[in-house]
């Protein structure tokens, strides 16, 4: 018997997909590949962002506490730079999202970018579970299509043999 079931998320029924026809399966089945889109959208987006936050807590890393006076270039956009001066090597300010920015001191703002790291990565992996639930059940509800579409045709030969039969 192929049946959605969902015993962790009380809030969810059980279906037994034999009982739906071809049209309800269908819609189920364009239903979960939306879902599907909208997690692998989602992955691509905390990929991103996990890098972002890989690369902040990386450069972190290679910061040097000796760094004052220190001449750097100081990115404006992705290619263009301006000369600069590190003033304070023990403090930096760091974006803390939806344009707010709070100074630290470097094992502070390390911590903080290791946290988003984490964060980012705990949500992926919950994604990547429920992208794996939906799509066995999307492969559970192709096995039924594929079996009613078989019988079906099997209906059709035989409405068609008996009816060659009457002439």
């Amino acid at each position: 018997m192929s049946a959605i079931s969902a015993t962790e998320k009380p809030q969810m029924q059980q279906i037994d997909l034999n009982t739906l026809n071809l049209q309800q399966l269908t819609q189920l089945k364009n239903q979960l590949d939306q879902e599907l889109t909208v997690f692998q959208e989602s992955l691509q987006t905390l990929k991103m962002a996990r890098v972002k936050y890989s690369g902040s807590k990386e450069a972190l890393e290679q910061f040097k506490p000796d760094w004052n006076e220190k001449q750097i270039l100081v990115p404006l956009t992705g290619s263009m730079y301006v000369p600069g001066t590190i003033k304070d090597a023990d403090n930096v300010i760091i974006d803390i999202g939806t344009g707010y920015y709070v100074e630290n001191d470097l094992d502070s703002a390390k911590n903080f970018f290791k946290r988003r790291v984490d964060f980012v990565q705990e949500q992926m992996e919950k994604i990547e579970v429920l992208g794996m639930e939906k799509s066995k059940i999307r492969d559970a509800i192709r096995e039924v299509m594929e079996i009613k579409l078989l019988q079906f045709e099997k209906e059709m030969m035989k409405k068609r043999e008996a009816g060659g039969d009457a002439e």
